[in-house]
C-alpha cells in the first residue's frame, strides 16, 4: 500500500512540473508575419492587389468596414513570453491612403539597425 501511495504522490509531482528540466516547448506564431522591409515598400495609392502581393492577405477582414484591413501577429516563445505586433491599412476608392499600427514606413530595418550600431 506504501508502494502505490508514493508511486501515485509522485507521478502527481511529476505531472504538475511545468518547468520540468530538460522539455523543450515550441515557439507557437499566429497571424501574419509583417516585417518592416515589407511595410517600408508601402505606398499611397497603391491598389488592393498590389498590397496584397506584398502583405499576404489580411488575417481580419472587418465586415462593417471593407476599407480596413487588418494584420495582426502573434508569438508565445517556449518561456511563455508573448509578442505582439498589429498593423491596420486603409483604403479609400480602392487606393491606399494610410496606416496605422506598430510600424511606420521609412523606419529602419532590423539589418539597418544592425550595420548602424556595428559602425
Amino acid at each position: 500500500m506504501r508502494k502505490v501511495f508514493v508511486t501515485a504522490i509522485l507521478t502527481i509531482l511529476i505531472t504538475g512540473c511545468s518547468g520540468f528540466p530538460g522539455v523543450y516547448k515550441i515557439d507557437i506564431p499566429q497571424g501574419n508575419l509583417v516585417t518592416q522591409e515589407m511595410v517600408n515598400q508601402l505606398r499611397p495609392g497603391m491598389t488592393p492587389s498590389q498590397v496584397r502581393y506584398i502583405m499576404g492577405t489580411p488575417l481580419v477582414n472587418d465586415s462593417f468596414s471593407k476599407n480596413r484591413w487588418d494584420y495582426i501577429y502573434a508569438l508565445k516563445n517556449g518561456d511563455d513570453e508573448r509578442f505582439r505586433e498589429r498593423i491596420s491599412l486603409f483604403f479609400e476608392d480602392d487606393k491606399l491612403v494610410r496606416l496605422s499600427g506598430d510600424f511606420m514606413p521609412g523606419a529602419p530595418t532590423e539589418a539597418e539597425k544592425a550595420e548602424a550600431s556595428a559602425q
